[in-house]
């Protein structure tokens, strides 16, 4: 299907979904005290079943009241952290060519719009994410005795995410640390799942697949090239030239870059095809033949195209990103990077570098890396809710804490001030956290193209 088809079908989609809640509209279905009503272009689908739900589990207030606090520390690092990198991106897209710019809809985190979240995956992760984000919202109020309203489903052509509705008054009138309780409750759900799937998926892999050979995974094979040639195709691993194991794709390089044309090297390569090792002679060709640059033409050119990760260091990435040859912090970078440089969901050449084993031997190939692929998307998207919610921008969870947070600090700093002045005061750092998060978040797509 082309991508004009997608854009035909989503418009629609929309067209009806439009028609749709028109229609109700008109009909007097939505209202404030209906099972209906508008939040924006959303529809919020109301009910107040599941309420008891929340009372039983909110009912053992010692663990919630300190998962509580745990959340509102992890939801304070997590905003210091994520507006520093709004800060460093903010430098580093001034510096980047309009043509390298991020485009609108990489900023917004649907998948099947986000280029780099799969529909399928992604939309299956957002929703658990979600839905498990509010109920900890409902069940932290009730622990808190704060009252729940209503529970449901926010739809927006499609369903995008559920809602606890608390009661505003009382979460008004709630003493400040209560509250933020309940606020830093979803931020605290989201980590947690994510520590979660990202354990299960670690297992999963650890113990799951193998490597078909240790060395340097094959992306591609060039037509006509000395690789293609001999018959390398993509999907196979090179594991040494000339005698000379090539366990990372900078060893191979190495190697590669110090061949000439006409030299013949020698090429031990596992064989995706034949399931063997195969040692075969490979006389390499020039590389301005194919770049086209005079300055090449004394380099040997073999005709493959690498990834930085070697089918060894993906699996680490994936399972045990801190055990990564950089070090565990590059590691980490890595592990969430991996849809940005192509790396998820795995599947076709890439998937073909393993073969299942351990507890998953009875499984085929393709069926364990949707399971892994699952794990990895709601591992990845319940980290994105986490640190998304954590910004200190009103109406998300960051910036109700944001503006609680400075009412404490100003308490702590202005003892003549009552508590309207300390509102006012709150209301106004939040405001302008929130003005600063937009500013952002907008120069990264301004920056570059000025």
């Amino acid at each position: 299907m082309s991508a004009l088809d997608d854009w035909t079908i989503f418009l629609v989609l929309v067209l009806l979904y439009a028609v749709v809640v028109f229609v109700l509209y008109r009909a007097g279905r939505f209202g404030a005290d209906r099972s209906l009503s508008l939040f924006g272009p959303a529809v919020m689908i109301k009910t107040k079943r599941g309420r008891g739900a929340l009372d039983r589990l909110g009912r053992f207030k010692t663990f919630w009241t300190a998962a509580g606090d745990l959340g509102i520390v992890l939801a304070a690092l997590a905003m210091v952290t994520i507006v520093f990198v709004l800060i460093l991106d903010a430098i580093v897209v001034s510096q980047i060519p309009a043509s390298a710019a991020p485009t609108p809809q990489e900023a917004l985190g649907i998948p099947g719009i986000n280029p780099i979240i799969p529909i399928g995956y992604g939309l299956v992760a957002l929703i658990i994410g979600v839905v498990l984000h509010e109920l900890a919202h409902g069940v932290m109020a009730r622990s808190q005795n704060i009252g729940v309203k209503t529970l449901g489903i926010l739809w927006l052509v499609i369903p995008v995410g559920a809602f606890v509705e608390q009661d505003d008054e009382q979460m008004q009138k709630a003493p400040r640390r209560r509250r933020d309780r309940v606020a830093a409750a979803g931020v605290l759900a989201n980590f947690a799942l994510a520590i979660l799937f990202f354990v299960l998926l670690s297992g999963v892999v650890s113990t799951g697949i193998q490597p078909n050979a240790n060395g340097v995974g094959i992306a591609a094979v060039l037509p006509g090239t000395p690789a293609a040639n001999a018959s390398l195709s993509a999907g196979d691993i090179i594991v040494a030239i000339n005698g000379t194991p090539t366990a990372t794709t900078t060893a191979l390089l190495n190697v590669l870059g110090n061949a000439s044309p006409n030299e013949t090297i020698t090429v031990t390569y596992y064989s995706t095809g034949q399931h063997a090792l195969i040692v075969t002679p490979i006389t390499l060709t020039s590389e301005a033949t194919y770049t086209k640059n005079a300055a090449d033409r004394d380099h040997g050119f073999l005709g493959v195209q690498l990834l930085a990760l070697t089918p060894a260091e993906l699996k680490t990435t994936l399972a045990v990103p801190v055990e990564s040859s950089s070090g565990p912090l590059v590691g980490t970078i890595e592990w969430i990077a991996l849809p940005l440089v192509g790396l998820q969901p795995i599947s076709g050449t890439v998937a073909s570098w393993y073969h299942v084993s351990g507890p998953f031997a009875s499984w085929d190939l393709n069926s364990f890396w949707i399971l892994a692929n699952l794990l990895y998307w709601l591992a990845w998207m319940n980290l994105l809710l986490g640190m998304s919610n954590a910004l200190p921008l009103v109406p998300l969870d960051g910036g109700l804490l944001f503006r609680d947070f400075s009412a404490s600090i100003a308490a702590r700093f202005r003892k003549g001030w009552d508590e309207a002045h300390l509102e006012r005061f709150a209301g106004q750092a939040a405001l302008f956290s929130s003005l600063m998060v937009v500013a952002l978040l907008l120069w990264q797509f301004i920056g570059p193209r000025l």
